[in-house]
């Protein structure tokens, strides 16, 4: 399981900032990495993206879409994908 945490590194002891669900003494490997406020990509997902991509759109185009739309993104992907 894959889960990202956001914590704070005091007295030599990372301390999370939220509850984990972790059973006492399970063993987890960390990656740390400074900034938490940084953007997370999923690898895979990018990947993906790569792959499925269509050269012969350009950035102007999905930007021109993209303000077409009425509302948040957001909403309109929740609208897109239904019940899930």
């Amino acid at each position: 399981m894959r889960q990202r945490i956001d914590a704070v590194y005091e007295n030599g002891v990372l301390r999370p900032l939220e509850p984990l669900k972790l059973t006492d003494h399970q063993r987890v490997c960390v990656t740390v990495e400074s900034g938490g406020q940084d953007i997370w990509l999923d690898l895979d997902v990018v990947e993906w993206a790569m792959n499925e991509s269509d050269a012969s759109i350009s950035l102007d185009d999905v930007r021109s879409r993209l303000s077409k739309l009425s509302g948040s993104l957001s909403e309109f992907v929740i609208a897109e994908r239904g019940d899930f």
